[in-house]
């Protein structure tokens, strides 16, 4: 592949990506770095692409497993010594455009364990259909549907709870 085959690449799947990225690593700053150590990945391994599946999911594979692998670096760098809840840190970014509502929408979904957050995210707000997040995830359609029922109830019941006992974000 030439470079300007993969700059075309790389010009039609940012946006796409970068939004998937973001809905899980949620932070701009973030998913701008994840977004760009996705296209290394891909182009290093472009010749591995087996065209088994489309392009775009391959791409949204490595997007995901990069977003996750983020997301642990994160939580063993940071450990329990991030005292500012999610909620504030995204009210006081530049780039969130959102209310507190959204805001404690975003915080009741980081609260969820890996797989349910990224089941919960490309379903909900990428609208992808369980039989793609299943080629993604490598895993049943049966498990994403029940990780993503899981996850409602999670994020129901903590929206729930924090909403009548802190209003004040």
């Amino acid at each position: 592949m030439t470079h300007e085959e993969f700059s075309e690449i790389v010009r039609q799947y940012s946006e796409p990506l970068y939004w998937k990225i973001r809905h899980i690593v949620v932070d701009h700053d973030d998913a701008n770095d994840v977004l760009q150590n996705t296209f290394i990945n891909a182009w290093k391994n472009i010749d591995n692409f087996r065209q088994q599946s489309k392009l775009s999911t391959w791409l949204y594979r490595i997007a995901v497993n990069e977003s996750l692998d983020h997301l642990r670096r994160e939580k063993k760098r940071q450990g329990d010594s991030d005292d500012m809840t999610l909620a504030n840190r995204l009210l006081a970014d530049d780039y969130f455009d959102g209310d507190e509502a959204q805001a404690l929408l975003q915080e009741a979904i980081a609260q969820l364990p890996e797989v349910q957050r990224t089941v919960f995210t490309l379903h909900y707000f990428d609208e992808m259909k369980y039989s793609e997040i299943s080629q993604i995830l490598s895993t049943t359609e049966g498990a994403l549907k029940a990780s993503y029922h899981i996850a409602v109830k999670k994020i129901s019941e903590y929206v729930l709870n924090h909403s009548a006992s802190d209003t004040s974000l």
